[in-house]
């Protein structure tokens, strides 16, 4: 099996996993990492660097936009085997630590195992390793004074709190895009909603939160959103974040 990739700018490519995407931003022969699927995808994670012309030790950091499971996967296995940093905005460091844990549990599924797609997506999950822990020892936070990382694809953290309460999106201004993680996706497996949204409540750390980091994502100035979950979207960010913010009343 091999991994969707999809170039969606210069040295920018979207990456379509089991049921995660994650990102690759590509300078020369250097590369960031945004997110890493769950452990399960690993083989599509390499299979997606080799796609793009790299390998994982051409990787300089990965970023990760929040400490899920279907997020953080294989994050502990870069840093272990090719010492790649593993950055996070503060507040979300010890959640990747596992000094704590913002995630849906068995119960809170279990309760909503009648939802359409909920009992396939569970066992996707499962089966991809989405109920193992994989912390990242030793990942650190990402300078918070604001501005694009010194890092390729320049990214420059948002602060999207809600979904965790670390959680980040990346955007990217010169090629106006927003890699917007879990704070706004465009499909989802046990959601019916096709395009902008966020996703079920029972994912939410603080729902209100996410609601309210919809304001932010509005405010950025891009016309491509590359969701945590779901298709690429194009069209005004803005618009996205409002019809997500729809859906959610």
């Amino acid at each position: 099996m091999r991994a969707d990739v999809r170039q969606v700018a210069d040295g920018t490519y979207l990456v379509h996993g089991s049921n995660t995407n994650w990102v690759i931003l590509t300078d020369g022969d250097a590369v960031t990492l945004v997110d890493t699927g769950y452990p399960g995808d690993r083989p599509l994670v390499l299979d997606s660097l080799e796609q793009v012309g790299s390998s994982p030790k051409a990787v300089t950091a990965v970023l990760i936009t929040h400490a899920h499971n279907d997020h953080l996967g294989s994050a502990a296995y870069l840093h272990n085997t090719y010492g790649t940093p593993v950055l996070l905005h503060e507040a979300e460091v010890p959640h990747a630590r596992r000094e704590f844990l913002q995630q849906v549990t068995v119960g809170d599924v279990l309760k909503n195992i009648w939802r359409p797609g909920v009992l396939p997506w569970m066992v996707h999950t499962i089966r991809s390793g989405g109920t193992e822990q994989h912390p990242v020892a030793s990942a650190g936070a990402f300078p918070g004074a604001g501005g694009p990382l010194d890092l390729p694809g320049r990214p420059v953290p948002v602060h999207t709190p809600g979904h965790t309460s670390g959680h980040c999106a990346f955007h990217l201004p010169d090629s106006g895009i927003v890699i917007s993680g879990d704070a706004l996706v465009s499909g989802h497996p046990t959601s019916r909603i096709k395009g902008p949204q966020l996703l079920p409540d029972m994912f939410h750390h603080e729902r209100e939160r996410a609601v309210a980091s919809l304001d932010i994502l509005e405010a950025l100035d891009a016309e491509t959103l590359l969701p945590g979950h779901g298709p690429l979207h194009t069209g005004p960010v803005r618009e996205a974040a409002r019809r997500a913010r729809e859906h959610a009343i």
